[in-house]
């Protein structure tokens, strides 16, 4: 009785802030439900049926995938690269630990501002930098072919550092004993990498493609900075959908029934992600 006392608290919490609130939501996602008036009225699976067919709903699913498939092998590699080459304890270990780290703490509104800036066409460091090489300059965000892209750069440049501590935990828990026998054995650096750190990384690595998976398909913040959704929705994903349809067009109902499709979608790829990494397992 004494632990469930503890517990109580924090569940209580839970229930009135998260489990009831996204009871309410479901609920909505049946309604017609408009803000402005205030009027709701029961469609049933209206709002869902007709999500199926809404082109701007499904260009904004491509958009969040194709950031999220971009985003999670690039973004996962450079940051266990980075965790690798800080691991090792030399005299500016800890600055450039404090170095990679500083984006992940950079508000997501200024980061989005300054990237606003480098990549202006005017006067941005990008095509002051294409100058020097002779390279043809480009407006990079109102270009429909690169604005995604540059939302890209911008994530996996706040990202990088939150995951390169993560693998870099993962990394002291390896035991030094492991790369001292493969070194007895004539093991090259490269043998150990792919023989032993990156097989006793498994459950590091599921925990950091699990959350950059997630964090990649609701990305909103920094599109709603950058580029809020253009140039002619080039860059809007679906969160940012679903943020216009609730709250710029007052469509609570149908928007509501939008995040609940995001939301499937999410858990289904978050349980086949944990399914491979478990059979990967050593």
């Amino acid at each position: 009785m004494t632990a469930w006392w503890f517990v109580l608290p924090s569940f209580a919490l839970l229930m009135i802030f998260v489990f009831y609130p996204m009871l309410q939501a479901f609920i909505i996602s049946f309604q017609n439900y408009n803000l402005v008036g205030g009027t709701r009225s029961f469609v049933g699976l209206d709002n869902y049926r007709t999500l199926m067919t809404d082109q701007s709903f499904l260009a904004s699913l491509r958009h969040s995938f194709y950031f999220a498939i971009i985003v999670i092998p690039i973004q996962t590699s450079i940051s266990l690269g980075m965790a690798l080459l800080i691991q090792k304890k030399v005299a500016t270990t800890g600055l450039f630990r404090t170095i990679y780290f500083i984006p992940v703490v950079v508000s997501t509104a200024v980061a989005a501002t300054v990237f606003k800036l480098i990549y202006n066409k005017e006067y941005g460091l990008l095509n002051n930098f294409l100058e020097l090489l002779h390279l043809p300059t480009t407006n990079f965000l109102s270009n429909p072919d690169t604005a995604m892209n540059g939302v890209i750069m911008l994530g996996m440049w706040k990202a990088v550092g939150f995951f390169m501590i993560i693998f870099l935990a993962g990394l002291n828990n390896i035991p030094q004993d492991l790369y001292e026998a493969a070194k007895v054995d004539g093991a090259s650096k490269i043998q150990q990498f792919f023989r032993i750190t990156l097989p006793l990384l498994n459950r590091t690595t599921a925990f950091v493609v699990i959350i950059t998976t997630i964090d990649a398909i609701k990305i909103s913040g920094l599109v709603f900075v950058l580029t809020n959704g253009g140039p002619n929705g080039a860059t809007e994903t679906a969160v940012f959908y679903i943020y216009q349809m609730a709250f710029k067009q007052m469509q609570m109902g149908y928007g509501t029934a939008a995040a609940f499709i995001l939301f499937a979608i999410v858990l289904v790829i978050s349980l086949v992600q944990m399914r491979l990494f478990r059979n990967q397992d050593y």
